[in-house]
This record gives C-alpha cells, sequence and structure tokens, in this order.
C-alpha cells in the first residue's frame, strides 16, 4: 500500500491531467456544462422533499430539506465514484496495455473529480442552510478531516473494485444495485430515531451509515461524531485501502492479458 501511494504521487501530474480530461469529456456538448453537477442534486432534493415532507409527511425533521440535502451530496460523491472506478481499469484497456502505465491511478481519477463536484456543491448547501435560518457551527471547521477519510476510504474501495471487475465483469452490474439498497440503509431520507431498537445495528455496523451521520453531526448539529464512529470510520478506510492495494498487488500483472 505504501508503494502504491508513492506511484500515485509520483504521477500526480498525469492523474490531474485525467482528472481534467474526465471533467471535459463528462460536460461536453452541453449547455450548462459544469452546472448540472449542482443541478443534478438539487433536482434530487427536490424530488425527494416533495415526496417525503409532503406526501409521506415525515414529522420530526426540523429544516428537512438542508437534513437530506447534507446527507444526499456525500453520497452522490460515492456511488459516483464507485460506480466509475469499478469501470475504470476495464474502459481504459487501451492505456493499461501500455508498458509502465500505472492502472492503479484510474479508479483515483473518478474520486477526485466527484470530490470537487461535492466541494463546489458544498456552499449551495451552506447557503440554503442561511436562507433556512440553520445555524453554523464551529464543527465545519472539522469537514475537511471527515472529507478526507471518506476520499481514502473511496480510493480503497474503487482500487478494489476497479481490479475484481477485470475478472469478474459481474460487479459493475451488482455494484448499482447493491448501493441502491444500501442507500435506504443509510438515514439520508430519516433520522436514526425513527429506526426501531432491533434495526439499530443497521446503523452502527454499516460504515456508510456512520459516514452520513457524520456529516449530519458536523453541519446540521455541530457535534463531533462519537468515539466509536470515529474509530469505525477510520478503521473501515484502513481496512479499504489494505485490501484494495493488496488485491491489486496480486492481480496487477496479468491486467493488461485480460484486456
Amino acid at each position: 500500500m505504501i508503494n502504491a501511494m508513492k506511484q500515485i504521487y509520483q504521477f500526480r501530474a498525469l492523474l490531474w491531467a485525467l482528472v481534467t480530461r474526465h471533467l471535459a469529456i463528462r460536460y461536453r456538448g452541453s449547455v450548462l456544462g459544469f452546472f448540472w453537477s449542482l443541478l443534478n442534486p438539487l433536482l434530487l432534493m427536490l424530488v425527494y422533499s416533495l415526496v417525503f415532507k409532503y406526501y409521506v409527511r415525515l414529522q420530526g425533521v426540523e429544516h428537512y430539506s438542508v437534513f437530506m440535502f447534507t446527507g444526499l451530496l456525500p453520497w452522490l460523491w460515492l456511488t459516483s465514484s464507485l460506480n466509475e472506478s469499478t469501470s475504470s481499469i476495464v474502459g481504459s484497456g487501451h492505456l493499461v496495455t501500455k508498458s509502465m502505465f500505472p492502472a492503479q491511478i484510474l479508479p483515483l481519477v473518478p474520486v477526485v473529480t466527484n470530490c470537487i463536484n461535492l466541494l463546489l456543491s458544498l456552499p449551495v448547501l451552506f447557503v440554503f442552510m442561511w436562507f433556512s435560518g440553520v445555524a453554523f457551527h464551529w464543527t465545519l471547521l472539522l469537514l475537511p478531516i471527515l472529507i478526507l477519510v471518506q476520499f481514502l476510504t473511496l480510493q480503497g474501495i474503487g482500487v478494489l473494485l476497479g481490479s475484481l471487475n477485470v475478472f469478474y465483469r459481474d460487479i459493475q452490474h451488482i455494484l448499482g444495485n447493491a448501493l441502491t439498497f444500501v442507500f435506504f440503509l443509510c438515514p439520508i431520507l430519516y433520522t436514526p430515531e425513527t429506526v426501531p431498537p432491533q434495526f439499530k445495528f443497521s446503523l452502527d455496523y454499516n460504515p456508510l451509515a456512520q459516514f452520513t451521520m457524520g456529516y449530519h453531526d458536523l453541519i446540521l448539529d455541530g457535534a463531533i461524531p462519537s468515539l466509536f464512529s470515529i474509530c469505525f470510520m477510520i478503521g473501515f478506510m484502513i481496512l479499504s485501502l489494505i485490501i484494495g492495494y493488496w488485491v491489486y498487488g496480486k492481480k496487477h500483472e496479468t491486467l493488461s492479458e485480460l484486456l
């Protein structure tokens, strides 16, 4: 894992060039261009707010739209990154087959790209908070730490899925359904208090739910996540990086042969 990190730093210029290219291709031919990265979460927030605030009438959540938007932004970063990272190595086979090309940076490209989208969407969230009368807390200063932990977690999972997808192409098809299932196990559309006690384990031992609650704590509640939550997220981050780069190290020599 340490060697992989050194290689990523060594090829940081190439990584940034691929990120820039990825952003350019994503919005090529679009009239609104990069503004779609802001409009997509806003449209999702509008739909979910309409359904759960007025149709289903979820009660007990003050500033529900802001609450949901806070959880939705990091979730969109996660899903977009993992879906694109999974197919990144397979989709760039022409690069991987070239000698000395560092294939491990390919799953990192969508993670960085979608992280940029997140960072540019956060000011929109803060504007919503201001218009809604939501207080700003000092814990916002800790937000970069949580973003970094999620970034490294997505990096590890992305490398793992991207490597395995070369050998088992079903992964890219299974992932979308799995993420849809996990979405409803995270307190994005509902608060943790609404979960029955017998199902609390689905939040306590769900690392993605812990990330969601971490954003709610820092941004909305002005609270630091619990010690259990902090240790769980950091432990999951370390485990993701170790497993991801271990699998890549075992498989990378045969990647070009299969591509």
